[in-house]
This record gives structure tokens, sequence and C-alpha cells, in this order.
């Protein structure tokens, strides 16, 4: 099916599709409470450890596995021999939509929405890895799809459903640093190429990889292994960066806990790369190599809250209160709560949450846990989620907290481009010394509600993203 036609035909079922009880499905279904019955979309590499997750729970049964690379999904393909497979989202649509009762996708960031949009409207659960979205408006309409049509979700921040989240959400709630002002994130990532040049060779595409459906909602380019299987995460067209890869696991716990919703504004500062001596790169279509980003926040129980993050090695200011030889976070990165009254320190993923001055923490009574513990780690989010699809159970990064919290990620990465863009100036050339006007470097001021950044025009064009011809989200 054509992508123009498949989206009308989507756009159209949304309105006939409901879920069917599985037990009305065949004489091999047995009712919903027991099964699950999933379709998932990229299924190699993190989809896989996804997949694996889901079958653990023992309630799962997978329909359908697609992926638009045999080479990538042949574990997969190999574990599931019954489940139907396909390259093209679009066929298992077509062919299997009353057959599943939700999906999961784990594909490269560009198509998450084009794929989980029109099975959301046929009102099948959705599980997305994260970021959920490419882009903030893609964000914002998988939040909105996803209330309209009262469907289970969750986004794959597994740490949302670790007992270091809850703790360190304990531990504020309670009051024992005060009011926060500010929080420091920070990652190890980029542990991929950024900063780089986008590749020019026409390279072979390799057996078993269909190029044409990788690439989905991107523009035409000619395949190049600068590309995959991992690397895509690097360029702007296809993934989000570091901040895009890890802040929605390590912006969780601020996010959800000082109730951030969107940010008012935000300012990046990136590396700049040299291809010379005093000889200025122009990569702007790669994600940064490291940058820092500061986002603000207006909060009705903290006030004015500073969310800054920090990637490519760059970190942020030791606290005082750190005493010698003590460290903040791990060696994937961290946090740092600032309060009234005192700082809170955390791993990634929020683990072990201690108060500054370390010698607090032997006076400290920890508050008694409240907040519903999930069982497992990383396995335990996925259980959370089949969970909420046949008992109800609320998921731990639904939607409506995941949607609002990429979109702050994204916007986060909105300002990162803004400090990437520039213009030659008059006269000027490349390889000239100082060639470049930079009009993004500023603070870029947000109306969240109308999604819409109030002070520089161009940077909205980046609110909602560019598809290929017949690509177009409706």
């Amino acid at each position: 099916m054509q992508r123009r036609k498949f989206i009308k035909n989507a756009a159209a079922a949304s309105t006939v599709f409901s879920i069917v009880p599985s037990f009305v499905m065949g004489k091999n279904h047995v009712p919903p409470s027991d099964t699950l019955y999933v379709g998932a979309f990229g299924v190699g590499g993190r989809g896989s450890g996804v997949i694996n997750g889901l079958d653990e729970t023992g309630k799962v049964k997978f329909v359908t596995l697609c992926d638009v690379d045999d080479r990538r999904a042949a574990d997969t393909y190999k574990k599931y021999p019954k489940a139907k497979k396909y390259k093209d989202f679009r066929k298992v649509y077509d062919k299997h939509l009353n057959e599943i009762d939700a999906i999961m996708v784990a594909t490269p960031d560009h198509m998450h929405a084009s794929i989980a949009l029109p099975f959301m409207r046929a009102k099948k659960h959705a599980y997305v890895e994260k970021p959920l979205t490419h882009n903030i408006n893609e964000a914002r309409m998988m939040t909105q799809v996803a209330k309209e049509h009262g469907i289970v979700t969750q986004m794959g921040n597994q740490g949302a459903s670790s007992d270091g989240s809850r703790e360190a959400k304990e531990w504020i709630q309670s009051g024992i640093i005060g009011k926060v002002y500010k929080v420091d994130c920070w990652t190890n990532r980029p542990v991929w190429p950024q900063g780089v040049p986008v590749p020019t060779e026409k390279q072979p595409v390799p057996k078993g990889l269909d190029w044409d459906l990788w690439l989905g909602a991107a523009a035409q380019r000619d395949y190049n292994a600068a590309y995959l299987p991992f690397k895509w995460r690097g360029f702007w067209d296809f993934g989000t960066g570091a901040l895009g890869d890890m802040g929605c696991h390590i912006m969780e716990t601020p996010f959800g806990v000082l109730d951030l919703g969107y940010p008012t504004e935000a300012e990046a500062s990136c590396t700049t790369n040299w291809v010379g001596d005093f000889v200025e790169a122009d990569y702007s279509e790669s994600c940064p190599a490291s940058s820092i980003v500061r986002l603000k926040f207006n909060t009705e129980e903290h006030g004015d809250v500073a969310l800054n993050w920090y990637d490519g090695g760059l970190m942020p200011d030791l606290p005082d209160d750190l005493a010698d030889g003590e460290t903040i976070g791990d060696g994937g990165g961290g946090s740092v709560f600032y309060g009234t009254k005192g700082i809170l320190v955390a791993d990634t993923y929020s683990r072990n949450a201690r108060l500054l001055p370390s010698k607090n923490m032997d006076l400290f009574n920890a508050p008694a846990p409240y907040l519903k513990r999930i069982d497992g780690d990383v396995e335990g989010h996925q259980r959370n989620f089949v969970e909420g699809c046949l008992n109800g159970t609320e998921t731990s990064s639904d939607f409506k907290k995941s949607g609002p919290l990429t979109e702050a990620v994204l916007m986060g990465n909105l300002a990162i481009k803004a400090f990437q863009y520039k213009k030659l100036k008059e006269g000027k050339k490349l390889g000239d010394w100082d060639p470049f006007d930079y009009p993004g470097r500023r603070k870029i001021l947000w109306d969240g509600a109308n999604m819409k950044v109030t002070n520089w025009d161009l940077a909205n064009e980046w609110v909602k993203g560019k598809y290929r011809k017949g690509w177009e989200l409706k």
C-alpha cells in the first residue's frame, strides 16, 4: 500500500476499529486477562531487550515481528518462529490489526510516531522506546491520541519503574531538602560519533536491509555505514543526540517530583568543530560532540526551577558540600538537586540517592516508603506495561507523563539546534576567518501551551520537523 493511501485509511480506521477481546478472535486465543497479543516493530538491538522483558512476563504472545533489517532481527526471528515476519509496518496494519491488542516500537527515533500513531488511533495499547518521539509536535500528538482513545501506554525509560526513582521522589516530597530551585543533570553520552560531517560516499546496501523503509519519513539519501546500526543517533534527521537518548532517563525524577511541566525558556552552548587552522566546520546536521542546556520552569510548589543538562564529558560544578574524594553520580551520569535546606545527589536512573554533606546521612531518618514499587528493574518496566493492559494497573511512564517529559527534553534539543544554526556573513565564504553569524545563540522563549517559540520565529520550523513526501503525519 502506498504511504499516502495508508495514512488516509489509518485515519478513517480510527473511527471504526476498537480492541476486540482476544477470546473472540479464534479458537487458539485465550481471554485477554491471561494473554496480551503484541505486534513488535524494530526487533533487533534495543528492541530485542524489550521483547525479552515482555516475554518473561509469561503473558505475551507475539503475533507479528517487523524489522527493516533481517540481520539485526535474525536472533529475535529465530526465537519466535510462529510470529509473522514483516519489513513494512503498514502490512502489519493491513493484515493483522484485529489480531493484536498492543504494539511495541523500538525503531530509530524518527519513526516512532509514524509507526505508533495509526495503531494508537485504532485503540491499540502502545509501548514506545525513549525518547517518545523525534520532535515536539509528535510528542504532543502522541499524548493527545493516547488520552482520546483511552489506551494503556508506556515510554521505555525503564528507570521510571525503579526503586531508586521512587526513593528519590519520596525524599524530596518529604521536604528534607526544602524547596528545590536547581537541578543539574549529566550523562557520559554520546558513546557514538557526534560532531561529524554527513557522509557523502554511496555504499552498497547490505543484503537483508530495506534502506528505503529504514529512511521512512526522513529525506532520501544514499546508504552509508556511518548511519548504522547505532550511529544514527548522532544525526538530527534520525536521532536526538545524547540529550534525547538519556534525558528521558535522567530528567524523569526531577520532571515528575517537581511537576515541571513545559519549560518557559531554553539556552544552549555546544562544542565548535575545526577542520583546519582557524577554519571552522559546519556540521550542523550532526548533533554536537558535547553540549550544555539550561532550561527554566515555573512551578506552583517550588517556584522558579533551573534544570541544567551536561553531556559529552562536560560536568556541572561540584557542590560545595562534597567532601574531598567524594564523587557525584556514577560512570553513566547522575543528578544533583539543590534545595533551600540541603542537597540530594543520585546516580543514573536516580539510583543510590544520598544527601550532602554525607555526614547528614548518619542522622537522616528516611520517610517510610509510600510509592508503589515495581518488581524487578528493566524487566519490571515491561511487566508494568503488560499488567496495565491486562489488569488496568497504572503504568510508570504513561504518555500523559512521558509526553510532556519528552517535550521538555526536545526543547533542549531545539536550543542546541539554535546554537548550531549559522549563516555566512556578507562577503564571507567557507574557509574564511570568522565567517558566520549565529542568530540563534540566545535564550529561546517558549509558549508551551501554544507550542511556539515567541522570540525567534525561525526556530518554529524545528517544532514540527520535516517529512519525506508521502510520509507526512496526519
